[in-house]
Order: structure tokens, then C-alpha cells, then sequence
């Protein structure tokens, strides 16, 4: 059975935002791809400029690639990539110095993943330059190819490339799940009003092991 989906607190603020007719509900993909978001050692190493201290998603998202691969549907790691000065990342490398750790001659380390995070072959990767894995990429195409109708959305960060990619997967018309404890942000406050704001308007929001037991139905 489909688990129920991860609903809001029922705050005044929810309240509110339902009365004016959010929260409505999308039905769960019958074949969702799972997608790692940009989770790699710059977001994970104490020594990187961009560590956000989100090392405790890394084994859940692991997890669920496994539940994945297992329910017999794909998984796609994205990473960000640039030239050595940085002219493919436009304006959003220049409002963000800090994406230069992901240029050509910089070090490789941080644009790798952990090693609970190695793609396998039959694992789909794709190198973006801009927040939304499907913004200049063959991801839509991709996706449409494998039968996809859904997107879970793992990784980082809940207020940047998560979010935009979640937003991008409903306007190409894949239902997006977004796995709350599989997400990340270097601060509890910007990642609590993303979840917040994606739930109300964007996607459906389920836990680690609200997911596996959906993809384990799926089966």
C-alpha cells in the first residue's frame, strides 16, 4: 500500500496557506527515477568553503538508491561541472564565487562523491552548470525515454539546487517527491521553509522510509 504522505504541522501558517488553496495533493509516480543532487564531498569536508554538515543524509540517500535499483527503475547523480574560468556557469557562477571548487584544475576531491555514493553502471550521471539538474541538460529527454512519470529528489542543497529542480520536474510535467530527511542545507532555517514552500505549491513530501516502503510496492 501507497504510505501516506508526509503532511505539514498543522500551524497557523498552514492554516493560512491551506485556506488560500495550497496543499494540494499530487498522486505518488508509478515509475519515479530517484536523483542524487550534487551530493558530494564539498558539501561533506570540513575543509571546503562550501561544507553545509549534512554527512548524516549521505547513508539514507544510499539506502534509497539501493531500494531503486532494486524496484528495477533508474537513478541519476548529478554533479556541476565547469570550465577553468568558469564563462559555462553565466551569471550564476558569478552571483556564487564559490562554485569555483567545481572548475576544470581545481581540486577533484570536492566534486566527488562519498563512497557510498558511486554510481554503479547501470546508474545514469550527468554534469549540470546551473541549480536545476534539468536546465541545459538531456535530463527531460532522458527521463522521457526511460518511461519516467516522477522524480524523487535527494541531495543537495533544499534551498538551491533541490528546490529547482523539484520545481523543474513539475513544470515538465514529472510528479516530484521530494525525501525530506534525504535533503540537505548548511542551515535548519533556509531547509525547514524550502520543505515548507515545496510541500505547499510543488511536490508531495515523503521521509527515507516513508519512500522505500512505496518503492518496495512498486516492485
Amino acid at each position: 500500500m501507497t504510505p501516506k504522505h508526509d503532511t505539514q504541522a498543522q500551524t497557523p501558517l498552514t492554516a493560512d496557506y491551506t485556506r488560500a488553496g495550497f496543499f494540494g495533493e499530487l498522486d505518488l509516480p508509478r515509475r519515479p527515477a530517484l536523483l542524487v543532487i550534487d551530493l558530494v564531498n564539498a558539501y561533506l569536508d570540513p575543509e571546503s568553503p562550501l561544507y553545509a554538515g549534512v554527512e548524516d543524509i549521505v547513508d539514507r540517500v544510499a539506502e534509497l538508491a539501493e531500494a531503486t535499483r532494486s524496484a528495477g527503475l533508474p537513478v541519476v547523480f548529478t554533479y556541476v561541472g565547469y570550465r577553468s574560468d568558469g564563462r559555462d556557469g553565466g551569471l550564476f557562477y558569478r552571483k556564487v564565487p564559490a562554485l569555483e571548487l567545481f572548475a576544470e584544475g581545481a581540486d577533484p576531491h570536492y566534486g566527488s562523491p562519498p563512497e557510498p555514493l558511486r554510481p554503479r553502471p547501470e546508474d545514469i550521471t550527468l554534469t549540470k552548470q546551473y541549480p536545476s539538474a534539468f536546465f541545459g541538460t538531456t535530463l527531460a529527454s532522458t527521463l522521457q525515454a526511460l518511461g519516467v512519470d516522477g522524480a524523487m529528489v535527494t541531495g543537495t542543497s533544499t534551498s538551491g539546487c533541490v528546490r529547482a529542480t523539484a520545481l523543474d520536474a513539475l513544470c515538465h510535467g514529472l510528479s516530484p517527491v521530494v525525501v525530506t530527511d534525504a535533503v540537505g542545507d548548511r542551515d535548519p532555517g533556509p531547509h525547514q521553509a524550502n520543505l515548507f514552500d515545496l510541500g505547499a505549491k510543488y511536490a508531495e513530501l515523503l521521509t527515507t522510509r516513508q519512500s522505500i516502503t512505496w518503492l518496495k510496492d512498486l516492485r
